[in-house]
């Protein structure tokens, strides 16, 4: 999809008239795409279901985007001391996501792509006698789990290298529903030089949105860090002229170390206010846990 904008999850959503397309993945998962959205759908249960989940999630993704276009300056605006009110579906997740966040400068971009996939979740639930189901846009991904059911989702460590490195299981009896990733070598922008963030939460919405928080607390000042303003690398963002990351080389050990426990820090300020259920922060090679986020090393899950 190219690199979007952020403050690490945003879309890069303009007027341009999009095409939508949908199509049937080799190993069977549903494709739906249209200009910077570009989902992939996993469905478990009888044929009938599937069939039904399927034709559900196809209905919700039609004019999806057009609605976020017709709203588009009230959700590149940062969230002031007065809640938004905006008109579709999905523009009213993201406002609602990134509220919680609104002591620093967001804007309902934020959590854009994780409400893009609660959204095709929410319809392509209702069929009946579905057992599990994902919606993963871009790696910001919405669950669907009936009792009984679980799911092993891959994590990447490293977003320049977009490689699992561990597995996450959650079960349906979990809280967490959503999934996101953030991180400043990733398809969004950053202020923060974390390699990655990945946050489980109740919703992908709040997921994508922490991310973006916590990804953004990651951060230092140091020659090896390069930065240049967001509007000069694209005049199209909510992010003006503040400064986005666009390089990390090899730092000392004491600046890696106090840049994560900064971000940290504002993990478990969100966990103890119950905003999400656990996150990983990753930077070269040290790893930040916080919560319970039930990480398996790829090679040695079963």
């Amino acid at each position: 999809m190219g690199r979007r904008q952020s403050l690490a999850g945003r879309e890069l959503i303009t007027a341009r008239p999009m095409h939508a397309q949908v199509a049937a993945l080799p190993d069977g998962r549903l494709h739906l795409q249209e200009g910077p959205i570009d989902l992939v759908i996993g469905l478990e249960g009888p044929r009938s279901a599937v069939a039904d989940a399927t034709t559900r999630a196809i209905a919700a993704f039609e004019g999806l985007l057009a609605g976020l276009v017709a709203e588009l300056p009230l959700l590149r605006t940062p969230i002031g001391p007065d809640r938004p009110v905006p008109h579709g579906p999905v523009a009213r997740r993201m406002a609602e996501a990134v509220w919680p966040f609104r002591a620093g400068f967001i804007t309902p971009m934020a959590a854009v792509a994780g409400a893009v996939a609660e959204e095709v979740l929410a319809a392509l639930a209702e069929a009946p006698g579905l057992t599990a189901a994902y919606v993963n846009n871009g790696g910001d991904i919405a669950l669907f789990l009936a009792p009984g059911a679980s799911l092993r989702i891959g994590v990447v460590a490293h977003l320049a290298r977009v490689v699992p490195e561990a597995l996450i299981r959650l079960r349906a009896e979990d809280r967490v529903r959503g999934i996101a990733t953030s991180g400043w070598p990733g398809r969004s922008f950053s202020l923060g030089i974390a390699d990655a963030v990945t946050v489980l939460a109740c919703s992908a919405a709040t997921a994508d949105a922490a991310a973006t928080v916590i990804a953004n607390a990651v951060n230092a000042d140091h020659p090896a860090i390069r930065r240049a303003p967001a509007a000069s690398l694209d005049p199209d963002n909510d992010l003006g002229e503040r400064l986005v990351t666009v390089g990390v080389g090899p730092l000392p050990a004491e600046v890696a170390e106090a840049a994560l426990d900064a971000g940290e820090a504002r993990a478990e300020a969100l966990l103890s206010a119950g905003l999400i259920e656990g996150a990983s922060l990753v930077l070269g090679d040290a790893v930040r846990i916080v919560g319970a986020t039930g990480l398996i090393p790829k090679d040695i899950a079963p």
